[in-house]
């Protein structure tokens, strides 16, 4: 219930202003530098191509991501970061920074690789959850 409230819980980045996770999980994906196309993009979040349409669509209207045709193929779209995209990716980055910094200051190095190895499991059983 708590991871359930916390993926729709938004949080502030930079001027961005509130973002859901998935929001910010979308301008993760995409990344700083990166272009990318619309169904790569679906592949990598593991969602459908409506999805993503609806997800690219609402940060498009925020102004964080612009989407233009593909130069060879009519029927792809390529999505990158706008400059107050790139920020919000930035504000991310700096986040996850000071939670580890956080868990620095409170674990031991072997208890940090414990915790991340027990968090690459519970990933992979909800992975394998949802897709069966």
């Amino acid at each position: 219930m708590l991871l359930r409230r916390l993926e729709r819980q938004p949080h502030t980045f930079g001027q961005a202003g509130k973002l859901t996770p998935s929001d910010i999980h979308t301008i993760d994906a995409i990344g700083l530098e990166g272009t990318m196309l619309m169904s790569e993009l679906a592949s990598r979040l593991g969602v459908t191509k409506g999805a993503i349409t609806q997800l690219i669509d609402k940060l498009q209207a925020k102004a964080l991501v612009t989407r233009s045709p593909h130069p060879q193929d009519s029927r792809s779209s390529i999505v990158s970061l706008t400059e107050l995209g790139k920020e919000a990716y930035v504000a991310h980055e700096a986040m996850h920074l000071a939670y580890y910094e956080q868990l620095r200051t409170q674990l031991s190095e072997q208890e940090i690789e414990v915790f991340e190895k027990s968090i690459d499991i519970l990933n992979t059983v909800l992975h394998d959850m949802l897709n069966h």
